[in-house]
């Protein structure tokens, strides 16, 4: 098998992981390194179904021991099997990227052998990128769970942001769907990187060319509908991981049935991006308004409305609340308000010391009136000829999104490298160097 075929397989069977992620690292290029990192977005592409594309994303291999039950590259699948080696994998991404096709790599692998082994040749390919070839551009890499801590370790120095994905939100779902995978196996590695950017974070204060540790931090990724798992319990959970192991992001990928299996949906089954469109918004909620879990969903309410964002739930749910007085409510309120993101809260701010707001004002500073007018007063008035009244501000609410309908389209997965532009003689012309 050619380097052509291993890649039109392991691009394929990566499209399930997510890698919508800005870098999160600042570097510059140096003398005698080629690549760079820019800390706010390397990702600026975006592929069928709203996730953003811009870096290889690839397998090392999709040769697995584990039989989970909903991947499609477990063991018991029947399905074309490639593998990499470190020296063909380290030289297609830095031709790649030579030919401006990538900026970055997002590397992920199947289970080959077993956890050290596997964690091994993604260590070898990082090793080929940093040291020999000198590539200084954003690498994103998936650990391995059940990893060694010194073999991780090393992984760690290598790479600008680790992932170590949990996928399932409970142990009963892991049981059931993954025996081969625990919780414990999961949150051990998460554990150690947090010490080991911690103690890292020390060391760059006392020595300045103290290597990096994961300087991107560290993310992880959920399924969403393979398991009857609420959003309650999904949304607890990533609270918990963002407080305990101190993690960048929690990604959530809606499940795309790939197999029939009595524990899972049937194939015929679309996959739930509405859901996990509004679980990314509560995340949103979560990280930079000031909510906790417990506030938006409880266990009389374990799911989202899908009707309307969990932010204007949140809000209808607590009318007693409202209305605010724009000139005089704390930074706090602001951002409850629907309509209100952390950048106008925080130009309302600084503009009602100059003046008293109006609504016309609001709409300069980039409030959402359409939503935000049922919440608030200006001047201690309401938007002339409203009518407040929580059925007609649900109703209200609701009209932009299911007046248009709900998404009807099947979505599809966009092939990282279709063709054109990139053929099979642009992949030998790369590996042999011919620019």
């Amino acid at each position: 098998m050619d380097v052509f075929d291993k890649l039109t397989i392991l691009t394929d069977s990566a499209k399930y992981d997510v890698a919508c992620t800005s870098s999160g690292v600042e570097r510059k290029g140096r003398a005698g390194s080629i690549g760079n990192t820019v800390a706010a977005g390397i990702c600026h592409s975006f592929a069928a179904d709203g996730r953003c594309i811009t870096l290889l994303k690839v397998l090392l291999t999709n040769v697995c021991v584990y039989d989970c039950k909903y991947c499609i590259n477990r063991s018991s699948n029947d399905v074309p099997r490639a593998a990499f080696t470190p020296q063909e994998l380290a030289d297609l991404t830095i031709n790649f990227y030579r030919r401006n096709y990538i900026e970055g790599l997002f590397l992920s692998s199947a289970v080959i052998k077993n956890s050290n082994y596997t964690s091994e040749l993604l260590i070898k390919t990082l090793e080929l990128l940093r040291h020999e070839y000198r590539f200084a551009g954003y690498i994103h890499v998936k650990a391995i769970p059940g990893t060694d801590n010194e073999v991780l370790t090393r992984l760690g120095y290598l790479a600008d942001r680790v992932s170590v994905n949990i996928e399932l939100p409970s142990q009963e779902s892991l049981k059931l769907l993954a025996p081969d995978k625990s919780k414990e196996a999961i949150l051990r590695p998460m554990g150690l990187i947090k010490g080991k950017i911690t103690e890292n974070t020390t060391d760059l204060i006392k020595y300045r060319h103290a290597p990096k540790f994961v300087p991107a931090g560290q993310s992880t990724q959920l399924i969403v509908g393979a398991t009857p798992d609420t959003d309650y319990k999904i949304l607890t959970l990533a609270e918990g991981l963002y407080k305990k192991y101190q993690l960048k992001r929690v990604f959530f990928s809606a499940y795309i049935p790939v197999a029939e299996h009595s524990l899972l949906p049937a194939v015929s089954v679309k996959p739930p991006l509405l859901r996990e469109h509004r679980l990314y918004q509560a995340d949103w909620l979560l990280r930079f308004y000031g909510f906790e879990a417990r506030e938006l969903l409880d266990e009389g309410h374990q799911n989202f409305n899908l009707h309307v964002d969990p932010k204007c739930n949140w809000a209808l749910n607590h009318l007693d609340q409202f209305p605010v007085e724009i000139n005089q409510a704390p930074y706090e309120m602001l951002l409850r308000v629907p309509g209100i993101g952390v950048t106008s809260a925080r130009r309302i701010l600084r503009a009602r010391k100059i003046a008293h707001l109006d609504f016309a004002g609001l709409k300069k500073l980039g409030v959402v009136l359409k939503r935000a007018q049922y919440f608030i007063l200006c001047k201690g008035k309401t938007l002339a000829g409203l009518k407040v009244a929580p059925h007609n501000v649900m109703q209200a609410l609701m009209s932009e999104r299911i007046m248009a309908g709900l998404p009807s389209q099947a979505p599809q997965q966009l092939a990282l490298f279709e063709e054109p532009p990139l053929s099979r003689e642009d992949v030998i012309q790369c590996l042999t160097g011919q620019l």
